[in-house]
């Protein structure tokens, strides 16, 4: 199968397009036919070797954690699912981009979502839903967001807005029709944040979910009035400083399930910032270092 594989540490001219060996689905595993993988910061970051020291890379390596395809192979003890079911989910943290990959958790991908839709949604939905139940129940609190705009940003506005939360998202002005969209309050980032929060919400937040790692988490950990109230799933530098929770992304098949019910009633629709093929994927990968994106960036095989 073609696939994208790095062989060292290095910048995004170090992808390139090879013939690799098909995976197949182990127990609990499902194999998809790719139509679409996302491209996501954790990507950029092994294969750059900025995270090396904490998720060291063995090489070749072909990056993606999240995609959506058609499942052509059902592993041992797999139940719910057949061949020719349309689903988008994750796999390891590596692996997705290629015309095969296994995932150990998915979702059916909702009619509303086109595949290529679908295929950024896996990651950024896990990490957001993750962040949300760290926070517990949602329902009649108020909740800010920061960096609200992005992939992660704008799935957990959503996911908290169907949980019953107010949401006070933050992002620049020319997102904030978007996240209105979505159902949230927007607001701009940076300093005097706490004063436009306190004006949309005067009798304060109950919790934030930091998304953006902007330097920002010591202004967030006072609006919030205790850290104990704030859960990070960008700045593990600071978070430790602080006494704040960082949390990665799970593969956990009900949050996904919560997103793909979420969408199939129309209340989320994962933003797609730009699709590459796969021939392309080091431009993708450098457009995701730039960041920045309302959205998500995903490559098609």
């Amino acid at each position: 199968m073609r696939a994208a594989r790095y062989h060292d540490y290095g910048p995004a001219d170090v992808l390139v397009i090879e013939d690799v060996p098909e995976p197949h689905a182990g127990p609990g595993e499902v194999r998809i036919q790719v139509t679409a993988a996302s491209v996501n910061p954790v990507d950029w970051k092994l294969r750059s070797g900025e995270v090396r020291e904490h998720f060291p890379v063995d090489f070749p390596a072909i990056p993606g954690r999240d995609a959506a395809g058609v499942v052509d192979e059902v592993g041992e003890g797999v139940t719910g699912v057949t061949v020719g079911d349309r689903v988008f989910g994750l796999g390891g943290i590596f692996g997705a981009t290629a015309e095969y990959a296994t995932l150990t958790a998915w979702a059916a991908v909702p009619e509303a979502w086109t595949l290529e839709q679908a295929a950024g949604a896996g990651l950024a939905v896990a990490t957001a839903g993750r962040g949300l139940n760290a926070l517990g129940d949602l329902s009649g609190r108020t909740l800010l967001v920061e960096g609200a705009a992005g992939g992660v940003g704008s799935a957990a506005v959503a996911m908290a807005v169907a949980r019953g939360a107010t949401v006070i998202g933050t992002a620049s002005t020319g997102k904030h029709a978007y996240l209105r969209t979505l159902g949230a309050l927007p607001t701009t980032y940076g300093q005097g944040l706490a004063d436009r929060v306190r004006a949309l919400a005067p009798a304060g937040v109950d919790a934030v979910l930091d998304m953006a790692a902007s330097g920002s988490l010591p202004d967030l950990v006072a609006i919030a009035g205790d850290a104990d109230r704030v859960v990070t799933v960008a700045d593990a530098a600071r978070a430790g400083e602080l006494g704040v929770r960082h949390l990665y992304a799970e593969n956990d098949a009900a949050v996904l399930a919560e997103g793909a019910a979420l969408g199939a009633r129309g209340g989320f629709t994962p933003h797609l910032a730009a699709i590459y093929p796969l021939d392309e994927i080091a431009e993708a990968h450098r457009e995701a270092e730039r960041g920045h994106t309302q959205g998500k960036i995903v490559v098609t095989l």
